[in-house]
């Protein structure tokens, strides 16, 4: 087929979860003169919304930024308010985080693989075709999803806006029915999940390699870091999660109202793909089997392999949930620890001025909280920085690259695998489905 010498694409006001979107790319008599990522949406304001506010407010203020990771910007929430607050959360507490983290990432990784990520390797325009030509498939991922959904609003009340968990711990804890019923739901989604596995193994993506720094939490435990750590770095660099601000240096770029971010080079990759370069030797067994099985294997540069890093920590998600559970199952929870709106037996949760910053690894990348705090515990300045805004600036370096390696695939081709390459990111469920909205004007 022929190179395609003249091209105007253009994707105006695409609107998602986190704002617009535009993709402005140019090709005349074969050379490219323009090939650009505008974020153009109106800013949301919520940190100028939690200024005045409790530190206590936070948590219920910042789960609707996102409603794919309300729980994820909860757990980032929570844990600046600590860290402003000077409190230090049980190891209980802790567990139990890092299982609804586990949900998180199931139910937002099992969503973009298999209904907004798959069709694009089956032939299909959306997931609705797939109900036809893969109907056990996708009444398989819905109730998996489903079974995710149900253990997360046994742990926290529900699992769009957590209710249960604040700062300090939990206004509910889980009863041994409780952590008996999570149990049987996951145990339950076995037989589903190895199935869809199956189809996982047969997607084959776009072989397109671009070298960038990838970030993530990482840390000297031998767990896959995902609630705590320091920021590190596939260029050797690593920081504490108080200096975010020195890896996502975040910078204005007049073409887009999202801010723009880099570190040691022109731009970061943050996600699952950066997760699993940065820490596959500490997968859950069944995970780094699954990884082998499909030759992957780190430092992978190949930005479409986000997808197939979502599905490892899908299995790694899994199994670590049902470990923690039946760990849980064991011990037994010590009750005395629930809280009463930041009160429990031993008295109130201490309010001081500070500075706290909270960092959580949520499905698209790493998450930062900051609040700064009266003495009275009401915050004077709130800074976070989603994984989207990170990502902004790495997907435009990734089409200047990538479109003139596809220039020669016919206009069809090229409309599709910029729309894959968008989708590989999974910036959010709206962002995934209005980019499909692509047109060449000539």
């Amino acid at each position: 087929m022929a190179t395609v010498k003249d091209l105007d694409l253009k994707v105006e006001y695409v609107t998602r979860v986190e704002g617009h979107g535009n993709i402005v790319a140019n090709v005349k008599n074969g050379k490219i003169e323009k090939c650009e990522f505008h974020v153009v949406e109106t800013p949301r304001l919520f940190e100028g919304m939690l200024r005045g506010r409790s530190i206590f407010e936070a948590q219920h203020i910042t789960s609707r930024i996102c409603g794919i990771c309300s729980c994820g910007h909860s757990l980032a929430s929570v844990k600046a308010a600590e860290d402003a607050l000077g409190v230090t959360p049980t190891e209980q507490t802790v567990k139990l985080r890092k299982l609804l983290l586990d949900y998180e990432f199931l139910d937002s990784h099992i969503l973009h693989v298999y209904l907004l990520a798959a069709p694009d390797v089956l032939g299909v325009p959306s997931f609705i075709p797939l109900i036809a030509s893969h109907n056990k498939t996708v009444r398989q991922v819905l109730r998996l999803k489903k079974a995710v959904n149900d253990c997360c609003d046994i742990l926290v009340g529900r699992h769009i806006h957590p209710i249960t968990m604040i700062a300090g711990g939990w206004t509910k804890l889980p009863s041994k029915k409780e952590i008996d019923a999570q149990i049987k739901l996951l145990e339950g989604m076995a037989e589903d999940l190895g199935e869809v596995l199956k189809l996982a193994k047969t997607l084959k993506f776009p072989d397109f390699h671009r070298k960038t720094e990838y970030v993530a939490l990482v840390s000297d435990d031998a767990e896959y870091p995902l609630l705590n750590g320091d920021i590190g770095s596939t260029e050797g660099k690593r920081v504490s999660y108080k200096d975010y601000k020195k890896s996502t240096n975040e910078f204005v770029d007049p073409r887009s109202s999202a801010k723009f971010s880099k570190w040691s080079g022109d731009s970061v990759f943050v996600g699952a793909l950066a997760r699993f370069n940065l820490n596959a030797h500490k997968l859950h067994p069944k995970a780094k089997a699954l990884a082998k099985e499909l030759g992957f294997k780190p430092v992978c540069d190949n930005p479409f392999m986000n997808t197939v890093a979502q599905v490892v920590e899908i299995v790694h998600c899994y199994y670590h949930a049902l470990e923690i559970l039946k760990d849980l199952k064991k011990t037994g929870l010590d009750y005395s620890q629930q809280l009463t709106v930041g009160v429990n037996e031993k008295g109130a949760v201490p309010v001081r001025a500070g500075d706290g910053v909270g960092s959580v690894e949520v499905p698209r990348g790493i998450l930062h909280h900051n609040y700064v705090t009266d003495k009275n515990g009401m915050i004077k300045q709130a800074n976070c920085i989603i994984p989207t805004n990170q990502n902004v600036n790495n997907i435009e370096h990734d089409f200047a690259k990538f479109l003139p390696e596809i220039l020669n695939e016919g206009k069809d081709k090229i409309r599709l695998k910029l729309e894959m390459l968008v989708r590989a990111y999974d910036p959010c469920i709206s962002c995934s489905a209005h980019y499909l909205d692509v047109t060449f004007v000539e």
